[in-house]
């Protein structure tokens, strides 16, 4: 895993717009960055990257199963009694998975460490799967790359055959964002894409104008029936509105299913590791309210805590990582080092959440910037790679996107 400075595309700005890209520039700071890229060879991607998130999310699916089998631990990551059945009976039914996004800091050597799973609304997946694809075609064709360079990039095609496997053709699906986010609309323009490559109907409303009939039915614009709805608006929120006391009997089919609100909850880190304690990938993690605890030297409410703390007790002096159990883009997210604060996130706003504690990993420095690496899952195994990078320890909503590439 290098980091390599590459010579630019000549009017990839001017692509970026003809495309749609609108937000390779944010808040007058350059988002899309392609001065340099990172190279690794097919080993590096397929043990070190690859064959690890596949078995992680694994991993995760049963920990989905132990939190929906105990309603203590649900309450401990945040879901309301009176929505408890309604993400157990999505699970029961077996209601299908699309796609999300494992975060893990990693510098090519030892194994990578999971930080986080969104699993419920990922972005950068335009740029993942489309951009950064024609940005290898072109770079190899002008001679800037050896030809034969590769990249970990077969996400845009495991979404056409996730949607095929999962819908007869014909079958209409609706898909709703904010359209005045342009990262947001990027990435359900993205699916519906996908969704219609598939043989199916892809049709696009505004989250504003979703509606309820008067028969309990989810409507788009037009008044259309949904009932299939890929809602790019996180399950936190969504189980909160009083649109989700119409979601059981409303025939409507939701991606992300309900049962996802377990899995994008930081909450799931502290359960991984109590069931798979010590694993290469994992890091240690506890509820924030056991570690009070254990330090107290009064155990910790859930079975074992306090065992578990004591053996990673070293790990955690050392320097740990507090995050909100509901949080975006670093947002409340204190890192220590020692015992001291050595950075935390500006953004506040899911302070008033429950946190947990997890060991800190720093990210590897290449050039005085760290870069996160993004494993995308879709369906249950992983089919690319995406990598964002900041000068910041925490990487937030104004880092920069870096392509890579395969080069053995």
């Amino acid at each position: 895993m290098e980091r390599i400075d590459l010579a630019e595309r000549p009017g990839w700005r001017d692509l970026a717009r003809e495309q749609g890209f609108s937000f390779s520039e944010m808040h007058g700071e350059p988002y899309w960055d392609e001065s340099s890229a990172y190279r690794f060879t097919l080993e590096e991607i397929e043990t070190g990257i690859e064959d690890p998130a596949t078995e992680l999310h694994g991993m995760c699916r049963e920990a989905v199963a132990k939190v929906l089998d105990s309603e203590e631990l649900m309450t401990r990551l945040g879901i309301a009694p009176a929505r408890m059945d309604l993400l157990r009976d999505s699970w029961q039914l077996g209601q299908p998975e699309l796609y999300g996004r494992m975060d893990f800091a990693h510098d090519g050597q030892g194994p990578a460490k999971l930080l986080e799973y969104n699993a419920d609304t990922p972005t950068s997946l335009y740029e993942s799967a489309a951009f950064q694809w024609q940005w290898l075609e072109d770079q190899v064709a002008a001679g800037v790359l050896p030809e034969g360079a590769d990249q970990f990039n077969g996400l845009h095609e495991a979404l056409v055959a996730r949607f095929g496997a999962l819908f007869p053709p014909g079958t209409n699906l609706h898909f709703t964002a904010a359209t005045d986010n342009a990262e947001d609309y990027a990435t359900v323009e993205a699916m519906g894409y996908a969704a219609r490559e598939a043989g199916l109907g892809a049709h696009y409303v505004d989250l504003g104008q979703v509606g309820v009939s008067a028969e309990g039915g989810f409507v788009d614009d037009e008044d259309r029936l949904m009932r299939v709805l890929f809602k790019l608006y996180p399950w936190e929120d969504l189980l909160q509105d009083e649109f989700a006391g119409h979601i059981a009997a409303s025939g409507c089919l939701f991606l992300e299913p309900p049962w996802k609100a377990i899995l994008s909850n930081k909450g799931i880190l502290p359960v991984l590791w109590e069931m798979f304690e010590g694993h290469p990938n994992l890091l240690p993690a506890f509820f924030e309210a056991d570690v009070a605890e254990a330090l107290a030297g009064r155990g910790g409410p859930a079975a074992g805590a306090a065992a578990r703390f004591e053996r990673a007790e070293t790990a955690l002096r050392r320097g740990h990582v507090s995050k909100p159990i509901f949080s975006r883009e670093g947002a409340g997210v204190i890192i220590r080092e020692a015992g001291e604060i050595v950075e935390a996130a500006e953004n506040g706003e899911y302070d008033a959440h429950p946190r947990i504690v997890q060991a800190y990993h720093p990210l590897p420095q290449f050039g005085g910037v760290r870069p996160v690496l993004g494993a995308w899952i879709v369906g249950e195994a992983c089919v690319g790679l995406g990598l964002r990078e900041d000068r910041s320890r925490i990487t937030q909503d104004l880092s920069r996107f870096k392509p890579h590439y395969i080069e053995d």
